[in-house]
């Protein structure tokens, strides 16, 4: 299905503004189908001259008309003359007759959407951007109780709000957060002063987990809260604003008893406040389950930090052993397991300061290059390296695997590909979606008799690309001389 720059790209005129206005209220409308319990049709104008429809939002609440998709399509001819008409005088046009789509029965309003002229100020454009249709299903048309009569008033206020170009409100500072509020999970309407003039069945049951026990109508919502929230717990700042529905904002109010999200919506009518909607949700359990998150986050990072010492103290004492040795061989093979030891503890190094389980690979690869520059100069050498490309976030089971191997190839570059001389180590690493490539270079003498070695640190490199890696490695002598390790494994 074509998204809405698409649709707007192939069909309309739009500005870059007038879409980013439209993402925006896309992104909120599926709250304003809920509660009028109707389909809504986002309709921009054609290059032609007509509409098309480029948004579409199917109620939760009620059934819907339109059981095939409709974005795409240009308007109707039966509906034409009122979304010209909302578009041309940017007022709300009510169709006069009964319509029918598909045999469904459904009333019809076209509501013209207007847009801020800026971000950051109150101006409003003259002339809407787009129409947007309002379609209820007639089918199965019963007498309103009270919850849905409130429900479409609330509603109606938003789409009127669209209409005059001051919803969605800009001022909403906090995004999407895990757990947010929708109608259905319980919906209040207070009035200008904060007093709620409505309460759905599941807001009171809502509040009454964090503790209300009287009756939520008639009562000043941010008076019954305040003294309940838990004494001692860092209060959101928001909250207060929240509460009486000054703030288009998003908060928690924790209590004893329980944690509930809490959403306002100001509702304002040619610029004045009359109230606000108040979206809330009980919330305890997706808030305990967080903070048992954070925790384990926190003890696996810690985990991660001890593992690194440890391996940081076997490293040291390989070092110690290695001083002490009176043989070449000996010190040469403790020399080779300490940087290994040290390859794997760099890769706990970067997850016990990360929050995820993957790593950044550059930064550990970095550090593997340092090594070949320390080795270097412990052999009175120099050695230039140079890297190409990069390697992305890696998963840790397999970086700790790709740090000892190149760790291995890049020291056996330094040691015997350029033979205690001084020269370049080069490292290119192309990523493509499902395969990453590694390329290790020196200018040193090349492979001996064009034979790869058959050390143990060849052996090791060849067990762990093609066992834990599942991937290729080769080696090349190219013509300008130097050795070449081509790794080549998915992602």
């Amino acid at each position: 299905m074509a998204t809405l720059s698409q649709l707007a790209k192939q069909n309309s005129n739009l500005t870059h503004g007038d879409l980013e206005w439209l993402n925006l209220l896309t992104g909120e409308w599926q709250l304003l189908a809920d509660l009028v319990f109707a389909d809504l049709v986002l309709w921009i104008p054609s290059k032609e001259g007509g509409f098309v429809a480029a948004g579409h939002a199917r109620p939760s609440s009620a059934a819907t008309i339109f059981y095939r998709d409709i974005n795409g399509t240009e308007v109707r001819k039966e509906w034409a003359t009122q979304v010209a008409m909302a578009f041309t005088t940017g007022d709300i046009v009510d169709q006069t007759h009964m319509d029918s789509y598909d045999g469904i029965p459904n009333r019809f309003t076209a509501y013209p959407v207007r847009r801020r002229t800026h971000f950051n100020q109150e101006a409003v454009q003259g002339k809407p951007i787009a129409v947007i249709t309002r379609h209820t299903n007639l089918a199965d048309n019963k007498v309103p109780n009270k919850s849905q009569l409130n429900w479409i008033a609330a509603g109606k206020d938003l789409l009127v709000m669209v209409s005059e170009g001051t919803f969605p409100d800009m001022g909403n500072r906090t995004g999407p957060k895990r757990g947010s509020p929708r109608a259905s999970d319980g919906m209040l309407r207070l009035d200008a002063n904060g007093k709620v003039l409505f309460a759905s069945p599941n807001a009171i049951s809502v509040f009454s987990s964090l503790g209300v026990q009287k009756e939520l109508e008639g009562e000043v919502l941010s008076e019954m809260v305040t003294p309940l929230i838990k004494s001692g717990h860092t209060v959101d700042e928001s909250l207060p604003l929240v509460l009486t529905g000054k703030a288009p904002w998003r908060s928690d109010a924790e209590s004893k008893n329980a944690t509930i999200a809490l959403r306002s919506i100001p509702l304002k009518l040619r610029g004045a406040s009359i109230g606000a909607v108040l979206l809330c949700r009980d919330v305890t359990d997706l808030r305990h389950q967080e903070r048992e998150l954070i925790t384990k986050d926190a003890t696996i990072r810690e985990i991660h930090h001890r593992v690194k010492n440890n391996l940081q103290t076997v490293a040291s004492l390989l070092r110690m052993q290695a001083r002490r040795s009176k043989s070449d061989e000996t010190r040469e093979n403790l020399d080779q397991a300490m940087r290994r030891v040290s390859a794997i503890a760099m890769v706990h190094d970067t997850l016990s300061s990360g929050l995820t389980q993957d790593v950044n690979f550059d930064d550990v690869f970095d550090r593997v290059l340092q090594l070949a520059t320390e080795l270097a100069a412990s052999h009175g050498t120099t050695v230039k390296t140079m890297k190409d490309g990069k390697f992305g976030q890696i998963r840790s089971e397999v970086a700790t695997t790709l740090a000892v191997v190149l760790t291995e190839l890049v020291t056996n570059a330094v040691e015997h590909g350029l033979a205690n001389r001084s020269g370049l180590v080069a490292v290119s690493a192309e990523r493509q979606s499902k395969k990453l490539e590694i390329a290790v270079s020196d200018n040193g003498r090349g492979l001996p008799e064009g034979q790869i070695g058959s050390g143990l640190g060849t052996q090791i490199v060849r067990t762990l690309v093609e066992g834990e890696l599942r991937g290729t490695i080769r080696w090349f002598s190219p013509t300008d001389g130097g050795t070449r390790a081509v790794i080549s494994m998915p992602l």
